[in-house]
């Protein structure tokens, strides 16, 4: 016979959790178990702290980008004063590089003791070429209008009116000429000119 006593599985059912307590369905849910691990949402002044130190990074980074750029500015404008210090120094050495010859020119025929009257002409002649030559190098150009040119008062300037049978208000004769310099005018020709009939 078998013996009441005997080890049977019990047909009471345990708790599912594994607590050892009984579940009681008027009971109320327990809270999760606190871990102690926190989540990155639960945390906005770790956040709000983490974002403080981007924007101070940035603002580091542009304060050192405009520093930089001031210095830049600086340093452009230091060498655009020097160049324009420079160019105004040196404005005329083109212009007197190109004197020199006709000034070596001048002073051979001085130093010529003998020369005839042809060979002194002739000399002034070869130095007056070199001297225009040198003033076209350097963008002089005269102003020497011919006879019933149209009046220019930009370029020319009347010195008197002459009756004449050309057109009315044109050039008769230049008394001076002009120059121009780079399309500037430099020096008016001094000029007569057709009065009105």
């Amino acid at each position: 016979m078998s013996d009441p006593s005997s080890t049977e599985p019990s047909s009471t059912p345990e708790h599912p959790t594994g607590s050892g307590h009984p579940s009681s369905p008027d009971s109320p849910p327990q809270p999760p178990e606190v871990t102690g691990e926190a989540t990155p949402a639960a945390d906005p002044l770790t956040q709000a702290l983490a974002d403080v130190a981007i924007l101070q990074a940035k603002v580091t980074e542009l304060q050192d980008q405009y520093i930089r750029g001031q210095a830049e500015v600086q340093n452009a404008r230091r060498r655009a004063d020097e160049e324009v210090s420079k160019a105004r120094k040196f404005a005329v050495e083109s212009f007197a590089d190109s004197m020199l010859p006709v000034v070596d020119s001048l002073e051979a025929g001085l130093a010529t003791q003998e020369a005839t009257p042809e060979q002194i002409r002739e000399g002034a002649e070869a130095t007056l070429r070199q001297l225009k030559s040198a003033l076209e190098r350097n963008k002089v150009l005269a102003i020497n209008p011919t006879a019933g040119t149209k009046f220019d008062p930009h370029q020319h300037q009347a010195i008197s009116m002459v009756p004449a049978e050309q057109e009315a208000n044109t050039i008769v004769s230049v008394l001076q000429k002009g120059y121009l310099i780079a399309d500037r005018v430099l020096r008016p020709a001094l000029v007569t000119v057709t009065a009105p009939q």
